[in-house]
């Protein structure tokens, strides 16, 4: 065995970049290995991070010490909030990022951990020995001048994260060419490896839309998609007096029209999802505008976003019309836009199908139950973004270092992150698509809200080693500025009312607080305090209600199932229950009873066993 490390992560990206973080922070020796060190953070498809529920898993990778939410604070040009109208358990923090010097951001984050060491090359095997890792075998790159070699690399833990790259297959019409990005060759090697160990893949598909150059748009002709006129960071470690930092940019508004969806029918036997060459599955939630024609034939128009990519560039991505067409359909499909009648496509769209670890196999620790010290993070899971990937990558990260310390594995429950329902979600259901998190798959969204992640989660991360002496002061000050506030609400009276009675009237928003309470010579307030205080306020019976809900639940949440139970010999449990039960293998009775085909009966039947 060569060089030894506490834990190997294989892959660059979004998941990558958190795990080789969280390792760093907890002191772990972590080697990362990457085909291309330069595209680490890497942004592949959209120039954005956040957006409905993905905003919360920003703010939440952040509370538990992550590093996206400040690397998008560094380099957004544009900072909205989405559902700013609607109730906050449904508000969605959004920014367009400088996607290149967002990925110089991570790349510099990471630079500053000293126990991080990037490796360009690629890994052909995983090292095994009775059912645990011990290394892998990493074939390095020389760079231009060549000069790589095979490398046996010692470690404790593995976090595999390769995005779309396994067997990555990129498709433009009737054009195919093997990446899982443009430019950038595919890992063969690690499918076939994981094939060996036991594991069960499948293969999904994903997309992404034309980039075209800004000069050639005529924007004057479109409709303004401005950012918020006071822009809130995503991290808790930003200095809001000095936010933003790059120059803000606008977005623009098209759509397309009868004459587009026209030439989309025409050429449907040149789509390949249409004409056999793609039989993957996409995401229904972010369809094709081939998908968006054929199943919405009644609609006429469909909105595009034309969102700047780089403040250095003139590229310009195309947001709703992910396309596998052929490129010169393309160019004309997008000149039929109103205001691209002159636009020149710099680079067509396409569909990309790679391979995948059916996430049954791992546990909402984002270890696998196969091998023992291997976690797998991002896209392999059968996820979709950069936000639910980096959720997955710190939690894989985190649990890898406490695996190589023989620490116990730590779990989010569904009641305390939007991470910890994405996870529940990988290991209780088989996705029949890339999984993209939305608010309406956590029933305690009042409670997962993105103003108050800090407080959800910041304790954990402090206790699990991930929250640092300057984060932990800084959440302190917060905490102490919030039992303030909660204190004028108690004491000060409006209208003759207490102000926490006041604020429960219907329309009264942060900023009529504020007012009352800087007009009454009050200190300095936190606009977005106030904010969090004030929906808790507003929203106290649903939140009781939930709370109650979570406590009903917590017996069967708590109650742990051995991962080795042979369910052919639990009397009593369905020939469908003890087949499920048998191939996802739940953590928990909670996940037992969130099983499609275990019914409440069989969670009974299984509970009376393991008391016996």
């Amino acid at each position: 065995m060569g060089t030894c490390y506490d834990v190997i992560v294989i892959g660059g990206g979004h998941a990558g970049a958190e795990a080789a973080w969280a390792g760093a922070n907890l002191g772990a020796r972590t080697l990362l290995v990457t085909m291309d060190p330069s595209k680490i953070g890497a942004m592949s498809c959209n120039p954005a991070i956040g957006g409905l529920a993905k905003g919360q898993i920003v703010r939440e990778v952040d509370a538990l010490g992550g590093l996206m939410g400040r690397a998008i604070d560094a380099t957004g040009i544009q900072f909205r909030v989405l559902n700013a109208s609607k109730g906050p358990a449904v508000r969605g923090p959004r920014a367009q990022a400088d996607k290149y010097r967002y990925a110089k951001e991570v790349q510099r984050l990471l630079g500053t951990r000293e126990l991080v060491t990037v490796v360009a090359g690629t890994v052909e095997k995983i090292l095994t020995e009775k059912g645990a890792v011990t290394g892998a075998v990493v074939a390095t790159r020389g760079g231009a001048a060549g000069g790589g070699e095979l490398q046996t690399v010692g470690a404790s833990a593995v976090v595999l994260t390769t995005g779309t790259f396994m067997r990555g297959l990129m498709h433009t019409g009737e054009r195919q060419e093997q990446g899982g990005r443009v430019g950038e060759q595919p890992a063969v090697g690690i499918s076939g490896a994981l094939r060996e160990m036991g594991f069960e893949l499948g293969r999904l598909k994903t997309g992404t839309p034309p980039r075209l150059a800004a000069e050639s748009i005529d924007f004057d002709a479109l409709q303004l998609q401005p950012g918020d006129d006071e822009p809130q960071p995503f991290s808790d470690m930003t200095d809001a007096g000095r936010f933003p930092v790059q120059e803000q940019r606008p977005c623009h508004i098209t759509h397309t029209n009868a004459g587009v969806h026209d030439l989309i029918r025409a050429n449907l036997h040149r789509a390949p999802m249409y004409n056999g060459q793609i039989e993957t599955t996409g995401p229904r939630y972010c369809p094709s505008i081939e998908d968006k024609v054929v199943r919405f034939a009644d609609r006429t128009s469909h909105h595009v976003y034309l969102e700047p990519e780089s403040l250095d560039t003139n590229e310009i991505y195309c947001n709703g019309i992910s396309t596998s067409l052929p490129a010169d359909v393309q160019e004309q499909l997008v000149r039929l836009m109103p205001g691209c009648e002159r636009a020149a496509v710099l680079r067509p769209g396409y569909a990309v199908e790679y391979d995948m670890v059916w996430p049954h196999q791992i546990d909402a620790t984002c270890m696998t139950k196969r091998v023992a010290g291997l976690f797998l993070a991002g896209q392999i899971n059968g996820t979709s973004g950069y936000e639910e990937a980096a959720g997955q990558g710190l939690v894989a990260g985190l649990n890898a270092v406490r695996y190589a310390r023989a620490q116990e594995p730590v779990r989010l429950g569904r009641d305390q992150a939007y991470i910890g329902v994405m996870l529940d979600d990988l290991v209780t259901k088989t996705p029949r698509e890339p999984y993209r998190m939305f608010t309406s798959r956590a029933e305690y969204r009042l409670l997962l809200r993105a103003d108050n992640a800090d407080q959800r989660l910041t304790p954990l991360g402090r206790q699990w080693g991930l929250v640092h002496d300057r984060r932990w002061a800084r959440f302190e000050q917060r905490e102490s500025a919030l039992a303030q506030l909660k204190r004028c609400f108690d004491e000060a009276r409006v209208d003759g009312l207490p102000m926490r009675q006041w604020a429960q009237r219907p329309g009264v928003e942060a900023d009529d607080v504020l007012e009352r309470l800087v007009g009454g010579g009050e200190a300095v307030v936190d606009r977005r305090l106030v904010a969090r205080l004030l929906a808790d306020i507003q929203y106290a019976g649903y939140i009781e209600r939930e709370h109650r809900q979570i406590r009903q639940m917590a017996t069967q949440e708590a109650s742990p199932v051995p991962v080795d139970l042979d369910y052919e010999h639990v009397r009593g449990l369905r020939n469908e229950a003890r087949q499920t039960l048998s191939r996802f293998r739940p953590a928990t009775l909670g996940q037992a009873g969130r099983l499609a085909g275990v019914t409440p009966a069989d969670v009974m039947v299984l509970s009376v066993a393991l008391g016996r």
